[in-house]
């Protein structure tokens, strides 16, 4: 149980460093850039930690996977970006994959 904490905190970690860095403006602000660079270590960090006992292509793609959603997520609800039909049809692809590796994957720990 305690890997799957540490993938969802290396996962949100890496959400609000990527979020914080559209806002770091190139990292010519101080508190955003402080804010990519703090989340970027804890992701990698909290994701090193997950690699002790789920193999790195399941952790990677499902970090990687969920990362992807969640970004479209804050960069429509926050950015206010908006996101076609190939766009939605692509994450719920992406979504479904990790569904597919969590629910059938018989090399990850349940």
């Amino acid at each position: 149980m305690q890997q799957w904490i540490f993938l969802s905190v290396a996962i949100i970690s890496e959400v609000v460093a990527t979020s914080a860095l559209k806002a770091s403006d190139g990292f010519s602000r101080l508190w955003p850039s402080l804010i990519v660079i703090t989340g970027y270590g804890a992701a990698f960090f909290f994701l090193s930690l997950t690699l002790r006992t789920i193999p790195v292509g399941v952790a990677y793609a499902i970090w990687a996977g969920a990362g992807i959603a969640l970004i479209a997520l804050v960069s429509w609800l926050i950015f206010g970006q908006t996101l076609d039909t190939p766009a939605i049809i692509g994450l719920l692809l992406i979504v479904a994959g990790v569904v597919v590796i969590n629910v059938f994957s018989k090399s990850v720990p349940h």
